[in-house]
């Protein structure tokens, strides 16, 4: 193989790589996912908003859903809240985020906290009667999950609160 096709070689696997991390699905199954336990963990069908139906209320109330299907400790509470619209030219995406903590009796105010961001983006030309596309995004990654191919990680939650705590206590003030 000569330098030119070497290169080229070289740039078809870092764009098929690229783009596999853009699509959201690495390290997700669409329909069966292993869990930590080695157990087969199937991901709950939600029924799927249309772009006739969709409010930003209701629009939280799929992102809510989302959340109950999500396997966290009954110690980890969120709140969600309704960040931003935003105008593209061919579709409108609605920006959320839901913040996790974990508070305790001791320390009932978090130290730190951890934030998935939604977007839920409606097509200006796909017809309103076809779903919504729901993804969503944790604050220290660039992934974009699809909650219907993606098993949410708990794991992913403690990782983004520890890091945070540790960043806290090198930096003096």
């Amino acid at each position: 193989m000569d330098k030119g096709e070497e290169n080229t070689a070289s740039k078809e696997k870092a764009h098929t790589l690229t783009e596999n991390g853009r699509s959201g699905t690495e390290g997700c199954l669409p329909d069966l996912e292993k869990n930590e336990k080695g157990t087969e963990y199937v991901i709950k069908n939600i029924q799927k908003l249309t772009g006739n139906d969709f409010t930003v209320e209701r629009g939280q109330q799929k992102i809510e859903e989302i959340i109950s299907t999500w396997e966290v400790h009954e110690s980890w509470l969120h709140w969600s809240e309704f960040l931003q619209e935003e105008e593209l030219k061919y579709s409108k995406r609605y920006h959320y985020r839901v913040r996790w903590s974990i508070p305790t009796r001791r320390k009932p105010i978090p130290r730190a906290t951890a934030s998935v961001y939604f977007v839920i983006e409606i097509s200006k030309i796909k017809p309103a009667t076809f779903p919504v596309e729901v993804f969503f995004t944790l604050e220290s990654s660039t992934l974009i999950h699809r909650p219907e191919k993606c098993h949410f990680r708990e794991k992913w939650l403690k990782d983004i609160i520890e890091n945070k705590i540790i960043l806290m206590e090198r930096l003096t003030f």
